[in-house]
């Protein structure tokens, strides 16, 4: 079924390329400027977004083996990730439960137990505490009452999701909303982690704005993607997770990959539509994470999270790069190199400079709102989504929202203009 859905939407981006039409939100919407510079907003979001709600916080592949791990801090939590000996994704709070020092302190790598650097305290990767130090000098506890403590944890489609409250009950399935068989037709189980990078950008919302619509491209990236770029998105929903595809015509576009375009399939029959091309374009997943398809050096694509910082106006971007499989020459791992070098200088100096003078500019511009115009409903979707969770106030609110959420919207109803 997942495949029909893309083949269905690869049918109607067609169909909205060869009419030279665009589907469109109903009316611009204004959004409260403060939105992006409030100091109290940023914590409530903190509160009732990052700490509440699944984030996808790796690949599958990140992870291959078992005794992985990798570390992590998210709203100022830190996690420990790992990979078990049954072959499971689990994820902890990174603290030890003796003082709640930092237990491991790399970013990655591979162990089957972990020990405290303040007093020795070890614990599997299970998360288990196996060993006190000294313990007849520390006194008698019950070990299986101090083990790491763990986070609801959800593997699927080749990705991982975590929830930051050790208590929720929140369904992964009402969340995902389908999304993750759509990603599925990727297969990223089988695909390999190549590398990541890691930098700092402004405010989690600017920045993650970016990545949501097309409108700017041309115009911002006239120097890197082209004046000729597609400046148009169309958008799929799945609760509040969207896919974006373009319906620009021109072949051998250097966009085509990155921002979906299927000029390739527009005369071909059905029958000969690969999955590959039908993936192109932009998948994001809400809040904090967008998948982007590239080619260079091989089939690939750039699985960017992006994270708040320590304050309103700081975010971090880690661009972890995935392929179906690794560069087999010099030739080609040269080119994927580039097309990483490509995509980390187009954010960092595109569009991250230009968020961080929006960061500046905007709390002093006398400005009470900003706009987001009908071409923009990837964005417009995104900050209702945000005010929607930050409006839950319990976890049975937050299930009712996510489990009342429509699925493949825009696909069967979508206004040409």
């Amino acid at each position: 079924m997942s495949r029909e859905t893309l083949t269905d939407i690869t049918r109607q981006v067609i169909d909205h390329g060869k009419a030279g039409t665009m589907a469109q939100a109903d009316a611009v919407m204004k959004l409260p400027a403060e939105m992006y510079y409030s100091k109290e907003r940023f914590e409530l979001e903190l509160e009732r977004i990052w700490r509440r709600i699944p984030l996808l916080v790796a690949a599958g592949s990140e992870l291959p083996e078992p005794g992985d791990f990798k570390t992590m801090d998210i709203a100022g939590a830190s996690l420990l990730i790992t990979r078990t000996k049954d072959g499971q994704a689990r994820a902890f709070m990174n603290a030890c439960t003796h003082r709640g020092a930092v237990v491991e302190r790399e970013a990655c790598g591979h162990k089957s137990r972990f020990t405290c650097p303040y007093h020795g305290w070890t614990f599997s990767n299970d998360g288990r505490l196996v060993g006190v130090s000294a313990p007849q000098d520390f006194g008698d506890i019950d070990k299986q009452d101090y083990g790491l403590v763990a986070l609801p944890t959800c593997e699927r489609a080749g990705l991982i999701w975590v929830i930051l409250n050790p208590d929720s009950t929140l369904d992964f399935d009402d969340f995902l909303a389908g999304y993750d068989a759509m990603l599925g037709q990727f297969g990223f189980e089988n695909w390999k982690y190549i590398s990541v990078r890691s930098f700092k950008g402004p405010n989690w919302k600017i920045a993650f704005d970016g990545y949501l619509e097309y409108y700017h491209i041309p115009v911002l990236h006239g120097q890197t993607f082209g004046t000729d770029s597609t400046n148009r998105g169309l958008y799929y929903a799945w609760g509040p997770h969207q896919h974006i595809k373009s319906p620009a015509a021109e072949k051998g576009h250097i966009a085509t990959e990155v921002l979906g375009y299927m000029a390739d399939l527009f005369e071909k029959p059905e029958t000969d539509w690969d999955l590959e091309t039908m993936t192109y374009g932009v998948w994001t997943v809400f809040p904090c994470a967008s998948i982007a398809c590239f080619g260079g050096g091989g089939r690939g694509v750039m699985f960017s999270q992006i994270l708040p910082g320590a304050h309103v106006g700081e975010s971090i971007t880690n661009q972890i790069y995935l392929m179906a499989e690794p560069p087999k020459t010099d030739n080609l791992a040269a080119e994927a190199e580039a097309q990483f070098d490509f995509f980390q200088e187009v954010v960092m100096r595109e569009d991250y400079a230009t968020g961080y003078t929006v960061q500046q500019a905007l709390p002093h511009s006398g400005l009470d709102h900003i706009l987001l115009g009908r071409n923009e409903l990837g964005n417009q979707r995104f900050h209702q989504w945000c005010d929607k969770v930050v409006e839950a106030e319990t976890e049975d609110d937050l299930r009712q929202l996510f489990a009342g959420a429509e699925r493949a919207v825009g696909l069967h109803k979508q206004a040409a203009e």
